[in-house]
């Protein structure tokens, strides 16, 4: 196993600046914030990449949001009337809602939204297939026939990743464009004269913001903006990041590698703890259609070679309770987590018994693609750590360095290898969304309209029906086993673990809500 140690010289970096201050800090309500990584688009739901969600919830609104225990709330919307056996929803908009374009939100708005999420996410193409029509009754009425009910609607509108953002009809329109403003009706408006891709973002307070009245519970209730601009400051470097913060320079680092942590809680005036109540459920997706990973023995011979203490260990370092492992393909301590099939992480075959596993599967040594992106820091620690164990089981595995933001774009290639095409590459799921087969968009196996990899596996669809379509909670737990036995077979993705990382900010900086994401309403600086 490897794992790269950044602490030499951490000490010298925390005692002088790493910036010009007037460079960053500015106004005494400016709040300076280092993300995992730079955002590779400013739309989230063109691109679901983690620090493109976390943009977003500053930026766009969503119809419903969730409470701590992840139950859906009305956001943008006053309420909801469900009628005919589940199958009409009648939801409508709070009054006074304003885009930061100064346009009002309007139902014809967050249908065209909403439609444009629709063909793009994997939950959202499932509802797709069971819908009659979708539209705005009037400026603040927007109804839903479905040809048959689905109770987690709520559910899936609230979802963070892909984000159904609420946008202007004309931005909004063509569902295979990236959207050409950043324009949404949230708590921040996008500063465009400021951005400077891979340096910064600003976001300003939006005066014409009018929150909910009731008590904020991170992303249900008010959304009290208290500073007056927060500046992304993209740094790759995290022992760069962490000596700016400890010496004042940023306000708050998102994820300190792990290896700093020890030094910023030495450091006068920075407090680290743990926002994030859920954390992510790392994988590698393989390409289901290209190449040697189209074949499952590869795919289940790569799942047998990880060790997932080897790659959270990797990732968080010495913080055990920061990680947990062996994690099936529902996250552990949910309604779906079982313990069927689980003993092909628990007890791994040998590199002997993989090398004839793959031998008899038919692999002869082709070249396996490795899109490893070297930031943000965990999947680079994860990927080092795959990439050795595939390598002792005899796979030809051919890394690829690159940023996250080129591994995006490039795995939506459909090309054979020697083309420009893909063989896995590492992600990060939200825990959150993995609790049980509805919304973890990694879970669809419905061929070409599946999330990127694009796997087919028709039980595995029946069985994600029949759960969804089931009221009986032991009728849906013996689903979900019979679920991750299907997907330890045909390997839809490979878990990694899960963890939930720490944070670090400067001591007069207050108010931040735990969640499943960072945000930024609630917070003062002093």
């Amino acid at each position: 196993m490897q794992r790269r140690h950044l602490l030499a010289g951490t000490a010298a970096l925390a005692a002088r600046p790493m910036f010009a201050q007037a460079a960053i800090g500015g106004a005494s309500k400016t709040l300076v914030f280092v993300p995992t990584t730079n955002p590779p688009s400013f739309d989230p739901v063109w691109n679901p990449a983690q620090a493109t969600r976390t943009l977003g919830l500053m930026i766009y609104e969503t119809l419903y949001t969730r409470d701590m225990a992840l139950n859906p709330h009305p956001h943008m919307l006053d309420g909801h009337l469900i009628e005919d056996d589940g199958k009409r929803w009648t939801m409508t908009l709070r009054v006074g809602q304003t885009f930061h374009d100064g346009t009002p939100v309007l139902a014809r708005d967050c249908v065209a939204s909403i439609r444009r999420w629709m063909v793009r996410d994997p939950i959202g193409t499932y509802v797709n297939g069971r819908l009659d029509a979708l539209e705005a009754a009037d400026d603040r009425t927007i109804v839903w026939r479905l040809k048959k009910s689905f109770p987690f609607l709520a559910a899936m509108l609230a979802k963070t990743q892909p984000t159904c953002a609420m946008m202007p009809e004309r931005l909004a329109a063509d569902p295979y464009k990236q959207a050409a403003e950043c324009v949404g009706s949230g708590p921040f408006r996008w500063v465009a004269n400021e951005f400077v891709s891979g340096s910064r973002a600003v976001m300003a307070k939006f005066d014409r913001y009018v929150p909910r009245q009731e008590k904020v519970e991170y992303g249900w209730g008010g959304y009290h903006v208290k500073v007056d601009r927060v500046e992304w400051r993209i740094i790759p470097d995290a022992a760069t990041a962490a000596g700016a913060l400890a010496t004042g320079e940023v306000d708050w680092v998102e994820n300190p590698l792990p290896d700093l942590l020890p030094m910023l809680r030495k450091a006068p005036g920075v407090t680290v703890g743990r926002l994030d109540t859920h954390g992510v459920f790392p994988v590698l997706r393989p390409n289901f259609i290209v190449g040697p990973t189209a074949n499952p023995v590869v795919r289940r011979a790569m799942l047998a070679a990880i060790n997932q203490t080897d790659e959270m260990t990797a990732v968080m370092g010495d913080d055990r309770e920061g990680w947990r492992a062996p994690v099936g393909f529902f996250v552990p301590g949910t309604e779906s987590a079982n313990d069927s099939g689980m003993e092909v992480t628990r007890n791994r075959p040998g590199p002997d018994a993989i090398k004839k596993m793959l031998k008899e599967g038919g692999y002869d040594g082709e070249r396996i693609v490795f899109m490893h992106p070297t930031d943000p820091s965990a999947y680079d620690a994860m990927c080092l750590v795959a990439e050795g164990a595939f390598r002792t089981v005899g796979l030809n595995i051919d890394v690829q360095t690159t940023d996250w933001g080129t591994v995006t774009q490039r795995r939506a290639s459909k090309e054979a290898l020697d083309k420009g095409g893909w063989s896995v590459f590492p992600s990060g799921f939200p825990s959150v969304d993995y609790g049980n087969p509805v919304l973890g968009g990694g879970l669809r196996t419905n061929g070409k309209d599946a999330w990127v990899g694009w796997p087919e596996n028709e039980r595995i669809e029946t069985l994600r029906d029949a759960w969804i379509n089931s009221t009986d909670p032991m009728e849906q737990k013996r689903l979900s086993e019979q679920i991750q036995i299907e997907c330890f077979a045909f390997v839809p993705y490979i878990p990694l673990g899960q963890y939930i990382p720490a944070g670090a900010w400067r001591s007069n900086v207050t108010g931040q809500l735990r969640g499943p994401a960072p945000v930024f309403w609630n917070v003062e600086k002093a």
